[in-house]
């Protein structure tokens, strides 16, 4: 329980050294892909829809690009996949009836994440759900004092080293603040299955933090 109060501790720390994201401090409307460039809603049949959309979508923009930066861990790339993810949103937008905005485009930025990284042959394999976990140490203070003492370049690190669905659950649970059942429902993946990598992804974080610190893994 130590090296996972740890892990949260060291991943809230990382949460508030962004000013704006975790990775850059550029401004908003530029970082999303120049938002200042997005298409004309000439899709929209009538201004109201319009104004709905942009006030649906727009907030959550910041949080889509740094679900995408971290998942292809490019920034370049992180701005062509929210760009594509606007546009999947504005024609998509008919069939939303409500609800979680935040997840809904959340959902919208990961599947188009996914499906350019398979595009570009950069999907890796995921792994299974039922492989045994990492045991816990019971003499866990060194590993977890590691932790603490991690700055923000090794935590930045040692997250995108981490596999992809571990990455996708921390940064959603950690950096984002979604709750279990909404990362649930923008992964499309049962309660438990979030649970089991977000315990996983703790622990191999750990474990990436030590082996970058010089320190034992064990």
């Amino acid at each position: 329980m130590a090296v996972r109060a740890a892990a949260d501790a060291a991943l809230r720390f990382l949460r508030s050294t962004r000013p704006h994201d975790a990775h850059c401090a550029t401004p908003p409307a530029e970082r999303c892909g120049d938002i200042s460039r997005r298409p004309p809603l000439t899709a929209m049949p009538d201004p109201d829809s319009a104004r709905r959309f942009e006030a649906t979508v727009m907030p959550h923009l910041g949080a889509g690009y740094n679900l995408a930066r971290w998942l292809t861990r490019n920034e370049h790339d992180a701005q062509d996949v929210v760009q594509e993810a606007y546009l999947r949103a504005l024609r998509a937008f008919d069939g939303y009836r409500g609800g979680d905005a935040r997840a809904w485009m959340l959902s919208i930025v990961r599947n188009t994440c996914y499906t350019w990284m398979q595009r570009r042959g950069g999907l890796p394999a995921m792994l299974g759900d039922d492989v045994a976990e990492l045991p816990d140490s019971a003499d866990a203070g060194p590993e977890a004092h590691a932790l603490r003492r991690a700055d923000a370049h090794v935590l930045r690190g040692a997250l995108e080293d981490l596999p992809l669905e571990f990455r996708e659950a921390l940064v959603l649970r950690e950096l984002e603040g979604l709750s279990y059942k909404e990362i649930a429902d923008v992964a499309g993946v049962p309660l438990g299955t979030v649970m089991s990598r977000l315990s996983r992804g703790r622990k191999q974080l750990q474990h990436l933090v030590l082996a970058r610190m010089g320190g034992p893994t064990r």
